[in-house]
């Protein structure tokens, strides 16, 4: 077919750019959506492309597919149309793509034999599988054949060919004798890779004649044999013998006895060999050699190092194994097979090729009508695959032409796809070693939105901990997701929440007032739907009272605490461990309600204890330790420290051992546990002690390890559980001779303090152990991966080198080693270093900055090629300051900030950014040395924000219905300012809220003046600012309306009035008289004008009360009037031991206290007298329908 004409490299880019900025949509995996939504056809199972079947066994071959409307099913067989009518044999499984090939009844495999593929259908589109090669196992016989018994020399080789038919899959080899033993194998006797044993020399035991291989078929579980072979191995000694007896006297005769051989390869053959593996698969590389003695092999990558981690060895070390091969493991491989007398080595020159594999495989693509998209097939191999593209099964180029669909090598580009435009797309990438398919389907949907989370789902935090709010979402096209809080709530924004993609409220820090509904709303040009969730915060778990640290005597009882506090609503759970592993089963363990207690302690009781406290919320935790020590003793019992050993003795001195003996001292009543052996080194820190070893308080004999070159002395000291006992005397000094070093120095370390140098340092091996005089370090250094020599220098005490003249930056090979005027340490161990770090070379590349928010953005960059750091890559800086304040002209000290991302990130966050601001920032990358140029400065601006609080907010000029209000604008506008917001309303005495006020300000505006007002009133302000995003923080004022004038003239203070205090005076000695002369009278049984008027207006129910009752006579006290009217107050009657209570007193002149004809003169006497308490009247006006205290009464007239 004839392709059309391409577009240019540019134009493919950007259009490659453009479609890669648009994000098809996701489609939830969701069972109730997925049932209702259509679907083309997608292949879920099918059987592998080589399917190898038992000959014996029904065929499976598999293909399963889904998809709305649910789709059917056809075959091909050798790329034809396979009817399965028209073959009795044949079925496919209902609701299926499935065959189920009947071999059990009649059918023969190998008539199916061929390659299958699987369709499925549906209105949509059509999905196909890949091409199944059905082939059925084979297990052939084993041919006839005639084996010469093997007549072997002892020492020479020998293999053993076991050639085994070829089968498919190929079997599985193994050796074994007439009793079903496998044949042992060693370094010396082995099997090869192809089946074959070999035998690098033989031996008089290896004479046998059941030598047997078997091929075990796994496919149809079949073991075949060959014939046994014989082997017969004859030793020098009965050689010799033989050829004895068969010359005469005069021959010259003699077998040669065994003879040491050279290694020399028996397979592969030759010096080279070639070796082809594909990516992922496991590479075996294999050596045999001959050779007496028994050659021992070895394996190097010229060039290189053999893969760490992926690199095994099997077979005693001659097959290399390295696993999931990539197109770095090609080179070329030497097998080494060396012996006492020499060695033999082979060449394998290994390529790695690749079968096709994935870089980018085509994803499904769900858009809405009008929407635009891409499906991109992107594979790699070697060589590298071809690409082709497949339209519901038909290749592309005679498929229905479709107007939106256009095609670019790898990649289909979509354009304002229509509903017809849904299909299923198949890729196929191939090269000589395999392909790969895959399905990717376009569906183009129309949906309005739907939310999947559940409604009301409820969604408890701790406080201070992030929550999200989940808002599952589908629609096509895709829909807007807004939050509200409340039902009536304004729509949520600002950097207190962060809004993920998939429809999440994420509040990073939760509060107590983050409490309530929380409503999504989802939008599209189709439709629009909402989902309210219920959000709690919980107060976090804490442990207010933690278990302490105890010290307990044993058999003793000991409690742990574990107080808790946590949120009334969660329900805890107490869990108590034991050295981090649950407490032992035993009944001494008594776990409370918020306490651990121990029984009858013991020594294994020692430990950790911990106590966590889970809630489905949360979980905290806190430890302490138990220390059991003896119980105290009898008083008539003293334990003390022991005493110091004595009579130290040295016996069998050796250059490194010598015995050391001792005798205890007294263990004052408390078992010696164990003996500290301390040494001194008389020779190169004397008068310094240091530990050597100690042993069991039974052992009074140790043999000690000795260093070279050391003056020792010993001391012991012995322990109990009291304590350490003063050392014993020293005992007699032994000077060891001088040796080689026994080790090198510790911590090698090379590290550049220049570019051009390398410092090497190390740690100097101390006095004892330099194992004799004359100590130095040989220096020894080399650059890595370069075929260099070692350079060395030998230094004395120093512990540092440099080395000048280097390279920058590039990896030496390092080692130091020790040496004496006896000679060298052991080889020592090579270490990595570089030489000196300079300063990165180019700036990072690609700059661009994502503005999230008002408050935040994202920068990201390209990486810088890793030669040009020129140094250990530490991580890349941002550097970024604000260049202006889109609200505010006036400019101010620029202040550069820093950011440090650590590694090879290519992306940042750029928190705390100032809204409606111009920024600018540049990137550089940073090693050791320092920072790298940077990259041109990258302009940005942050949009909106809410604004700042008004910066003041002052109230003047109060008139009877007016107050002006003065405001300042908001120190940071974030933005451009739409309009100012005060609120207001009036406070009553009660402190009670009166209606609200709105009203709407211009943002030119400073100064308003109210009218209208009520006189002498407070209101209480309410003032923001507002720009296009939101209003910002409001600031609260309180102020008052004067009085009226006329009112305020008649508002005199009248408790500063003369006349007003002159009277207050005399009603109070007036009601002082009253009392005493009430007083009085009471006690003496008379009358005075209240009995008179009570006798007036007696009561014919009141019967006079008896004098031997204990009451005053005919007298009844105040109280029996007034229970006609209300009832008793409690301590109205009087007690019957004629005392009368303060409360009694005062109720009655309170009764009585305020009557019709009760008045004051002007001159403060009273007017009237005291008359029997009426009946209450219904109160009027404001007046109270109680009577008032004397003290209400004073209070009435103010």
């Amino acid at each position: 077919m004839t392709k059309k004409k391409s577009i240019s490299a540019s134009k493919a880019s950007l259009v490659l750019f453009l479609c890669q900025m648009i994000s098809a949509l996701d489609v939830p995996l969701d069972s109730k959506l997925l049932e209702e939504l259509s679907q083309p056809p997608t292949i879920t199972q099918q059987s592998p492309k080589d399917y190898i079947v038992d000959p014996r066994e029904n065929i499976v071959i598999q293909c399963e597919a889904k998809g709305k409307p649910p789709p059917s099913f056809s075959w091909t067989r050798n790329g034809t149309h396979f009817d399965i009518d028209k073959d009795a044999q044949v079925t496919m499984k209902p609701n299926s793509g499935t065959l189920v090939i009947n071999i059990m009844n009649g059918g023969k495999a190998e008539a199916y034999e061929g390659v299958y593929q699987c369709t499925a259908r549906n209105e949509r589109g059509a999905a196909i599988s890949n091409n199944i090669v059905i082939r059925p196992s084979r297990s052939p016989l084993w041919t006839k054949e005639k084996l010469e018994p093997n007549q072997v020399r002892e020492g020479d080789s020998l293999v053993l060919h076991c050639r085994p038919p070829v089968g498919l899959p190929p079997p599985i080899i193994f050796w074994m004798d007439n009793a079903f033993q496998r044949l042992p194998q060693s370094e010396r006797v082995s099997q090869g890779l192809n089946g074959d044993l070999y035998f690098s020399n033989v031996q008089p035991e290896d004479t046998r004649e059941d030598y047997i291989c078997y091929a075990r078929f796994n496919h149809t579980q079949t073991i075949q044999q060959k014939q046994p072979i014989s082997v017969k191995v004859f030793s020098m000694d009965s050689l010799n013998d033989t050829i004895a007896a068969n010359l005469s006297d005069t021959d010259v005769y003699g077998a040669r006895p065994v003879t040491e051989r050279q290694p020399v390869l028996l397979t592969p053959t030759g010096s080279t060999s070639t070796k082809v593996e594909l990516r992922g698969n496991v590479l075996l590389l294999e050596c045999i050699a001959a050779g007496l003695p028994t050659p021992v092999i070895r394996w190097i990558k010229e060039g290189g190092e053999l893969p760490a981690n992926r690199t095994f060895f099997e077979n005693f070390k001659k097959t290399l194994k390295i696993i999931d091969v990539s197109e770095a493991d090609s080179g070329n491989y030497k097998c080494i097979a060396r012996n006492i007398l020499g060695s033999a080595h082979h060449v394998i020159s290994v390529t790695v090729k690749a079968a096709p594999y994935w870089i980018t495989a085509p994803r499904n693509l769900v858009l809405s009508p009008g929407e635009d998209g891409t499906l991109i097939c992107r594979a790699n191999g070697n060589p590298k695959p071809s690409i082709s593209w497949l339209a519901n099964g038909v290749p592309i180029a005679i498929a229905p032409e479709d107007p939106s669909r256009k095609v670019d090598g790898d990649t289909i580009i979509f354009s304002h796809v229509q509903e017809r435009s849904s299909a299923v797309y198949q890729c196929n990438a191939s090269n000589e070693y395999g392909y790969l398919l895959a399905n990717a389907f376009v569906n183009v949907l129309a949906e309005p939105p739907r939310i999947l989370t559940p409604a009301n789902k409820l969604y408890q935090v701790i406080a201070d901990s992030p929550a999200l709010l989940d808002c599952a979402y589908f629609g096509s096209p895709k829909p807007e997701i807004e939050w509200f809080k409340g039902v009536k709530g304004s729509i949520l924004h600002g950097s207190e929440y962060i809004f993920h993609d998939n429809g999440t409220l994420e509040i990073p820090v939760a509060q107590k007032d983050s409490t309530g509904a929380y409503t999504c709303v989802a939008r599209n040009k189709l439709g629009k739907i909402q989902n309210e969730v219920q959000l709690e915060i919980k107060d976090p778990t804490v442990i207010i009272k933690q278990p302490e640290y105890k010290v307990i005597q044993r058999y003793g009882q000991v409690s742990f605490e574990c107080i808790i506090k946590h949120d009334s609503t969660l329900l805890p759970t107490v869990i108590w461990l034991k050295d981090n592993d649950e407490l032992p089963d035993d009944e001494r363990f008594l776990v409370g309600k918020d306490n651990l207690t121990i029984m009858n302690v013991t020594d294994k009781d020692d430990g950790t204890y911990t106590c966590i406290v889970n809630t489905t919320l949360d979980s905290v935790s806190a430890s302490a330790v138990l220390t059991v020590v003896a119980a105290p003793p009898t008083p008539a019992i003293i334990y003390a420290r022991p005493n110091p050993p004595f009579d130290l003795e040295l016996t069998g001195q050796l250059e490194r051992s010598v015995e050391l003996s001792w005798i205890p001292g007294d263990e004052n009543n408390s078992p010696i546990t164990n003996f500290v052996i301390e040494y001194e080194d008389g020779l190169h820190e004397p008068g310094l002690w240091h530990y050597q070893t100690e042993v069991p308080g039974t052992q009074t004999t140790v043999q000690l390890k000795l260093s070279p070159y050391v003056n020792y002395s010993f001391r012991v000291i012995a322990v109990n559980e009291i304590g350490r006992s003063q050392p014993s005397e020293p005992s007699e000094q032994y000077l060891t001779k001088s040796a080689n070093p026994d080790e090198n120095p510790s911590n090698v370390q090379g590290i550049g303090s220049e570019p051009d140098n390398l410092v090497i340092t190390w740690e100097s091996l101390k006095g004892f152990q330099s194992n004799g005089p004359g100590l130095q370090y040989k220096v020894s250094w080399r650059q890595k991966d370069v075929d260099d020599e070692w350079t060395s220098v030998i230094v004395a005490n120093v512990s540092k080198y440099i080395v000048s003249g280097t390279p920058t930056f590039v990896p030496y090979e390092i080692k130091v080693q020790a040496l004496n005027d006896l000679g060298y340490a052991p080889e020592p161990s090579e270490v990595i270093g570089h030489s000196g770090e300079d300063l990165p070379m180019v700036a990072p590349g690609n700059v661009q900055v994502h503005v999230i928010n008002s408050t935040l953005a994202k920068v990201h960059w390209d990486p810088v090629p890793l030669k040009t750091v020129r140094g250990h890559l530490q991580g890349y800086k941002v550097y970024y300051w604000k260049v202006q304040s889109l609200s505010r002209r006036s400019r101010r000290h620029v202040e550069k900030k820093i950011l440090t991302f650590k590694g090879n990130k290519t992306f940042g966050m750029l928190p705390g950014l100032e809204p409606y601001s111009t920024y600018k920032l540049n990137v550089r990358v940073a090693n050791g040395k320092g920072e790298g140029p940077a990259s041109p400065d990258k302009v940005f601006r942050t949009p909106e924000g809410v604004p700042s609080s008004p910066s003041f907010l002052k109230i003047t000029n109060p008139t009877l219905d007016s107050l002006t209000l003065e405001w300042g604008s908001p120190t940071h506008p974030n933005g451009v300012l739409t309009s100012y917001i005060l609120k207001f309303q009036p406070i009553n005495n009660t402190h009670e809220l009166g209606p609200l006020v709105e009203i709407r300000i211009p943002a030119n505006e400073s100064s308003l003046i109210l009218k209208n007002l009520n006189y002498s009133t407070r209101y209480k302000f309410y003032f923001n600012a507002q720009t296009s995003v939101g209003s910002g923080n409001q600031i609260t004022e309180e102020a008052v309306t004067i009085m009226d004038e006329a009112m305020a003239s008649r508002q005199v203070d009248i408790a500063t009035q003369g006349w007003f205090i002159g009277l207050m005076c005399a009603v109070a000695l007036l009601i002082l008289i009253l009392l005493i002369v009430c007083f009085i009278r009471r006690n003496k049984g008379g009358k005075y004008p209240v009995k008179e008027k009570e006798d007036a207006h007696a009561d014919p129910e009141i019967q006079p009360m008896k004098e031997d009752d204990g009451t005053f006579g005919e007298y009844r006290s105040l109280e029996s009037d007034a229970e006609d009217h209300k009832p008793l107050k409690k301590g109205s009657r009087t007690p019957s031991d004629r005392t009368v209570k303060k409360e009694d007193s005062d109720d009655s002149l309170v009764d009585y206290g305020e009557g019709v004809n009760g008045q004051f003169n002007e001159d403060g006497s009273f007017i009237g007298q005291y008359s029997g308490k009426k009946e209450k009247e219904p109160a009027e006006g404001n007046e109270s329908s109680e009577a008032p205290s004397p003290v209400n009464a004073m209070n009435s007239f103010v």
